[in-house]
């Protein structure tokens, strides 16, 4: 395979993999079954993992099996390539969602493009629910703008969304104040 061809493949492998990484946000983590592993990661994390973090190791294993194949087992070049685009779009993924958006990882990078900003307010938004129904913004490198975002979740039957972080804990001290 030449590697103008690999290079393309790659670059197809990461495109693909937003959509499929979509699909497998929306239709299998926000299931009832993958909703075992994926709702810790809508909680407040006690210390540094979480058991959404499993999925990492299972969306890993693909990539690793196509390298290996492709080095070890003669399954070609198409193999690396693709590998090698899962394994990407794998980074891609930690830094825009774990350590930008999440701050699992200290850092002072401060969103100033309105894609970067876009895509950390959509993802925001999809956090604002309670729960695993009514969500919003399921991609983590393309979201639509947010103001469609914020529409959907007003117009949701399903959505509980929560109260802002500060404002509950206001509003409760409040009544308390009230009562006493």
């Amino acid at each position: 395979m030449s590697l103008l061809a690999g290079l393309g493949l790659f670059v197809a492998t990461v495109v693909l993999m937003e959509g499929f990484a979509y699909a497998i946000h929306r239709w299998v983590m926000h299931s009832r079954l993958g909703w075992l592993l994926h709702e810790s990661h809508h909680r407040e994390r006690k210390g540094w993992f979480e058991r959404n973090d499993l999925y990492a190791v299972i969306f890993a294993a693909p990539s690793v099996l196509l390298i290996w194949g492709a080095m070890n087992a003669g399954w070609g070049d198409w193999a690396l390539w693709v590998g090698a685009g899962v394994a990407f779009y794998g980074i891609i993924y930690f830094g825009f969602h774990d350590v930008i958006v999440h701050g699992r990882i200290a850092h002072r990078i401060v969103p100033r493009s309105t894609y970067f900003k876009r895509i950390v307010q959509a993802h925001k938004l999809h956090h604002a629910v309670e729960g695993r129904d009514g969500a919003v913004s399921y991609g983590f490198i393309y979201a639509p703008p947010v103001d469609r975002l914020k529409r959907q979740l007003a117009a949701s039957r399903e959505a509980e969304v929560r109260a802002p972080k500060g404002r509950a804990a206001a509003a409760s001290t409040d009544h308390h104040a009230e009562s006493a």
